[in-house]
């Protein structure tokens, strides 16, 4: 299975302890300023991408002497730089499994953008190997169908947020639904795994799933 991380631009603070250890597997795309922070932990991304309009000559030198593929845009593009960093990785790299780090926290307007990704009908086909992570949380998307997903160590708890009006059940949860109608998009938080693994089906558009702990 092969895995893509993409470190976008977004804060620090709230990178998991194995990211700041360089211990995540895979490679990496670097987004924008996120290219910077890959190279001075000693990761040179695959390829990196941005408009690169917030930094200064010396950063983007940075980047220069250590990336050998660099991708520079237009910042009046159509796609946001993580769109086109998906693209790339899902189209050219031909992951499996799409990491996304450095998406949430600072900006409200940037971290919905992230988040709405998987609402895109351009994206429709690799929903489910995207997954945002911080160091509390774990974002996945699901398509319908029947799904079984299992805890992730230290996570506690465990949220089902549709993302449009859908049939939902929610099976070895705490908390369980049984083919329940939701009528719009609605978080259904803090429930928590009744085992190891959690089973949940549902019958239209894109189910969000978050397994999360406290600060």
């Amino acid at each position: 299975m092969k895995t893509i991380n993409l470190l976008v631009g977004g804060p620090t603070d709230l990178w998991p302890d194995s990211l700041r250890q360089g211990k995540i597997d895979g490679d990496w795309i670097g987004v924008d300023r996120g290219n910077v922070w890959l190279v001075q932990m000693g990761i040179k991304p695959l390829i990196s991408i941005g408009d690169f309009d917030s930094m200064d000559q010396s950063e983007f030198e940075i980047i220069s002497n250590n990336v050998s593929d660099i991708r520079t845009y237009n910042p009046d593009k159509y796609y946001t730089d993580t769109q086109l960093a998906l693209k790339i990785a899902s189209d050219e790299l031909k992951a499996d499994v799409i990491n996304i780090f450095s998406a949430t926290g600072g900006r409200i307007d940037h971290f919905i953008s992230n988040y709405l990704l998987a609402t895109e009908p351009k994206f429709r086909d690799i929903v489910e190997k995207i997954r945002i992570i911080d160091k509390q949380n774990v974002i996945q998307y699901f398509t319908p169908g029947e799904h079984e997903i299992t805890k992730i160590d230290m996570m506690h708890y465990l949220a089902f947020i549709p993302m449009n009006a859908m049939h939902l059940s929610i099976h070895d949860a705490v908390y369980k639904l049984d083919n329940y109608y939701v009528e719009r998009p609605f978080a259904y938080s803090s429930n928590q795994f009744d085992g190891d693994k959690c089973h949940f089906d549902f019958d239209d558009g894109v189910l969000c799933v978050i397994q999360s702990k406290d600060a």
